[in-house]
């Protein structure tokens, strides 16, 4: 999860439906920032998505039969087909297939989704996703749209406490590894220090020897400033050590004072 505001996806074809998730979506208390932003996305287009442009999604599973005026028929005097299958079964199976398969896109999105279903849910079978991030809740009373907005806002906080998390045990680990090489340096710091004399004294000695050639008298004096210049830095991380020192000395007395105090 990005430090921007989260970004809430909302499934559905009902206006009304985004209209209650975002208006009693509730609202953050301090230090915690406010809504989140919140893109609809109509069910006809949410065959593929990507986890990627959002953070949690909340899907609208109520049917809108309202234009369709022969299925309302249908429902009130369910006829049975050629088949012996009624057409208000039918209508509900091909229903529950249509949300199975945003189920399964949900899922593959990789992201914490709601699915609100209307009361009665409808009977959703095993769909061989045992590890769903996937929660299902019935649309019940008045206090669904509440509800709904109580658990994303949980669901988003874990998410960036989650976040954080991960970020902290990388810089941790980045710490670590400069730590490592750190006390590596400091360690190999003596056997340095004795090559770099060395090469010093007889970078020296050959530039005191009479009748050297221009272009070795200059290689000796350079050999003889670079050894130098090293020297100098390996002298800064002694120095560099002892601050170090001190300071984490201070620290653990700090630390033990106040402690001392409560």
């Amino acid at each position: 999860m990005s430090v921007n505001r989260p970004i809430v996806l909302i499934i559905t074809s009902d206006p009304g439906f985004s209209r209650e998730i975002t208006t009693r979506w509730p609202q953050e208390p301090p230090p915690h920032s406010g809504a989140p932003d919140f893109i609809v996305l109509d069910a006809a287009f949410a065959r593929d998505l990507n986890g990627s442009n959002y953070d949690l999604a909340i899907a609208d599973t109520s049917a809108d039969t309202s234009n369709d005026t022969s299925n309302n028929k249908n429902r009130e005097h369910p006829a049975a087909n050629d088949s012996g299958v009624d057409v208000e079964t039918k209508g509900r199976d091909k229903e529950s297939g249509a949300w199975i398969h945003l189920k399964q896109a949900l899922a593959a999105a990789g992201k914490p989704a709601i699915m609100i279903h209307s009361n009665p849910a409808p009977d959703f079978h095993d769909v061989g996703l045992p590890n769903s991030p996937v929660l299902e809740l019935p649309r019940e009373s008045q206090l669904w749209p509440a509800i709904t907005g109580l658990i994303g806002r949980e669901i988003l906080r874990r998410r960036h406490a989650e976040a954080r998390a991960c970020d902290a045990e990388q810089t941790s680990a980045a710490a670590h590894a400069d730590a490592t090489l750190g006390r590596y340096m400091l360690e190999m710091r003596t056997n340095i220090n004795n090559a770099l004399t060395t090469l010093l004294g007889n970078a020296e000695l050959m530039a005191l020897e009479p009748g050297l050639p221009a272009t070795v008298q200059a290689q000796a004096d350079t050999i003889r400033n670079m050894a130098l210049r090293l020297h100098e830095i390996f002298r800064r991380f002694s120095s560099i050590e002892k601050e170090l020192t001190v300071d984490a000395r201070e620290t653990k007395k700090t630390a033990h004072t106040a402690a001392g105090k409560h």
